[in-house]
């Protein structure tokens, strides 16, 4: 950041413009007198001590000496850190007076009550809605993920800026996702790996989006995606309840597609990852694709396993990862 960017930055955070200046001024010159600012600046000596006055109130200046002659900056983080917390609570009560003018807009374009509830986006503003309310989130997000993909199936780094900021992740995948080997190595895995709870099931019931539990995205049945290209956006409401239970149970019942806390060292990352696709069900042909090895490599890794778990089945393997708490 140059010097020039500096006090717009002071004015951003709520200092007025010579506030800003003064303030700016001090830490360029240390310790000094109103009277030496007031020439610094070229201002009315009354001016500045206004202004001055100001950032003590601030909690950004203070004064010292014989009759508080002397003036000093001090370290800005309180005050600054009040001045952040007083525009976050500006900016909360903006988006508020927004949405309540928003519903007064919808209703009087749309007086029925149900279309406060349930919106409909089709072609070329559904990619740009579903990137605005993800990179909303500011909690948790639960989704159901399963092609084709209106983002077409590439990397999510909404997503993995998400989890880095403490969002939660909770993805219930369908097979046919995991068995997508693009899509996994550039969206399932890097996502996992970056904190997302994912899990797995034969197919999903409806393609769904939910964002912190204010807003949920329903895509069109898979078969109709390219007849009828369009979402629906489902705002608080009985639905958005039921669409919650719905991804619970769903959540419940699918399978898990990463490990859990115990997985012993001893594993090679390979015959993790093994062990993370067995459980959704998926061929041998196609773990053996997603993971870029052979089929013989995979069989004498399996053999490995079958011999670490004392185990002569799938099945016994699964129990035993299981009851490790490897799952």
């Amino acid at each position: 950041m140059s010097e020039d960017d500096r006090p717009a930055h002071l004015v951003r955070l709520g200092l007025s413009e010579t506030e800003a200046a003064a303030y700016l001024a001090m830490l360029d010159s240390g310790p000094t007198t109103l009277a030496a600012l007031s020439r610094r600046l070229g201002r009315e000596p009354a001016d500045t001590e206004r202004t001055f006055t100001g950032l003590i109130h601030l909690g950004l200046a203070t004064s010292h000496g014989p009759e508080r002659a002397g003036i000093a900056p001090i370290e800005p983080s309180i005050g600054l850190g009040r001045l952040a917390s007083a525009r976050s609570a500006e900016l909360q009560q903006a988006h508020l007076v927004a949405m309540d003018a928003y519903r007064t807009y919808r209703r009087q374009v749309h007086p029925q009550a149900t279309d406060d509830l349930v919106e409909v986006v089709t072609g070329p503003q559904i990619v740009e809605r579903i990137l605005q309310v993800e990179d909303a989130a500011a909690t948790e997000v639960l989704r159901f993920d399963a092609p084709p993909w209106h983002t077409g199936g590439t990397p999510n780094p909404t997503e993995i800026r998400n989890l880095e900021r403490g969002v939660s992740y909770r993805i219930v995948y369908s097979k046919s996702a995991v068995e997508h080997s693009g899509y996994y190595a550039c969206n399932i895995r890097p996502c996992i790996a970056a904190g997302e709870q994912a899990r797995v099931l034969q197919s999903l019931p409806v393609k769904l989006g939910i964002f912190d539990q204010r807003l949920a995205i329903v895509s069109m049945a898979f078969g109709d995606a390219e007849v009828n290209d369009s979402m629906l956006l489902v705002h608080p409401s009985s639905l958005l309840r039921a669409l919650t239970g719905l991804f619970e149970t769903s959540w419940r019942s699918a399978y898990p597609l990463h490990f859990g806390g115990r997985v012993p060292a001893a594993l090679r990352p390979v015959q993790r990852r093994i062990l993370e696709l067995l459980g959704s069900g998926v061929t041998d042909e196609t773990i053996a694709e997603l993971l870029g090895i052979s089929r013989r490599t995979l069989s004498r890794q399996l053999e490995q396993l079958n011999r670490a778990a004392d185990a002569t089945t799938r099945f016994q393997l699964a129990l035993y990862a299981a009851r490790k708490g490897w799952i």
